[in-house]
């Protein structure tokens, strides 16, 4: 949809001086806190969007440390399963809370609502409907 996927999905490595599943509270307290702090100042810059954090160092097979879901630069959402369930409970909260799709996102939301989730689909965008006729007729 000519739209960039690192407008809704935000990936971060995150550097700890012990990791958080250390062994003693005190190390596992401080870098809780780092997280929470991490989190707070990264954020605030989000107006909605999916993130992804990852202990730096550990590849992609690993599962992430936190995915969640941040709102106006509020996390509204963490600890969630995956990427993907993060986006279809994004689509949730968009739709339960009557939000307007972010600008630069707006194609990528109506793909996933009314193409891959079959809502509201008799009101389309000509974008979205050239992209649903080349998917059913291809």
């Amino acid at each position: 949809m000519g739209e960039d996927v690192n407008d809704l999905i935000k990936e971060y490595l995150v550097s700890f001086n012990s990791y958080l599943h250390d062994s003693t509270s005190v190390k596992r307290t401080q870098n809780i806190l780092d997280l929470m702090f991490y989190k707070r100042e990264i954020f605030s810059t989000f107006t909605m969007a999916v993130f992804v954090i990852r202990k730096e160092g550990e590849g992609l097979q690993e599962p992430p440390e936190d995915n969640g879901i941040v709102i106006d630069g509020t996390e509204v959402l963490h600890e969630l399963t995956s990427v993907a369930s993060a986006c279809a409970m994004l689509l949730g909260l968009i739709y339960a809370l009557n939000l307007a799709y972010p600008k630069p996102l707006r194609f990528t939301f109506e793909v996933l609502q009314k193409i891959l989730m079959q809502l509201d689909q008799h009101k389309m965008s000509p974008k979205c409907n050239s992209l649903c006729n080349k998917i059913v007729f291809s």
